[in-house]
């Protein structure tokens, strides 16, 4: 977001309901049923809309960028098909898409409303995508732990100090729709100019999940795949976050083509 301003863009995060500073659903207070996977993708598509128009009306605007990751990729995908008038242009780092087997965060058993993330542990896994060899220099001398602290004083918070609380719909999602077959929505209806940014040791979205998205964005004007070599699914946190960020400048900055003449 820094960097995005500092190249002369107004930005705004959105937490959907349930994650960071945004409104708690009830199931993680106990007062709905807890069997229940809160905050699904039709349910987050709302929310991210109701954002996008308030900073529609409140800055006088017709259109803006989207930028977004993973899971929030796919909501902001799903947004667009049904509100390309709204959107200039859309930047995607590793969205899901449809996969043969589960994701890495199911658990594969009874999901509970909310389940508890251990940031710590969570590290282990996201250096394990990357070769042995690579892991220990992945992410630069101090990130995770600003990244860690800051997700933790947002909240919300689980009873071990080092865990925050995630509503478990994204991951029933991924069991009904990416992992299934089933896409929830068709990148073929996407009309507005799309950048793809994926890493080369991404597990959780691989290689040929991004190619089969890509290949789909049928209906864009334009459409770019940028591979970053050297990253994994949390690329934009690693040490080459800087060619996504600067790949995403440059696509929200320019113009357009002008017709080529030889």
């Amino acid at each position: 977001m820094d960097h995005l301003a500092a190249a002369g863009f107004d930005v705004y995060a959105v937490d959907v309901r349930g994650y960071g500073g945004s409104t708690r659903p009830p199931e993680i207070d106990g007062t709905a049923d807890s069997s229940s996977q809160p905050v699904r993708i039709a349910t987050a598509i709302r929310d991210l809309g109701a954002a996008i128009d308030s900073i529609l009306a409140s800055r006088k605007l017709d259109q803006l960028n989207l930028v977004a990751m993973s899971w929030g990729g796919s909501i902001a995908g799903g947004y667009t098909v049904k509100n390309n008038d709204k959107i200039k242009r859309l930047a995607l780092i590793a969205p899901l898409w449809l996969r043969d087997t589960p994701g890495r965060i199911d658990p594969g058993t009874q999901l509970p409303a909310y389940r508890e993330v251990d940031l710590y542990k969570y590290a282990e896994s996201w250096r394990a995508a990357a070769p042995p060899e690579e892991r220990e220099a992945l992410i630069p001398p101090g990130w995770f732990d600003v990244w860690a602290e800051n997700t933790l004083a947002i909240g919300p918070r689980a009873t071990n100090p080092n865990c925050i609380l995630a509503p478990s719909g994204a991951i029933q999602d991924i069991r009904e729709y990416w992992a299934a077959g089933r896409p929830f929505y068709n990148p073929g209806e996407i009309r507005v100019p799309v950048l793809l940014i994926h890493g080369e040791w991404d597990v959780d979205v691989p290689f040929d999940t991004a190619r089969d998205f890509f290949s789909r964005l049928t209906a864009a004007p334009y459409r770019r795949w940028i591979e970053i070599g050297q990253g994994t699914h949390m690329v934009i946190l690693e040490k080459n976050a800087w060619q996504a960020i600067n790949s995403i400048i440059e696509f929200l900055q320019e113009e357009g083509s002008p017709a080529f003449t030889a």
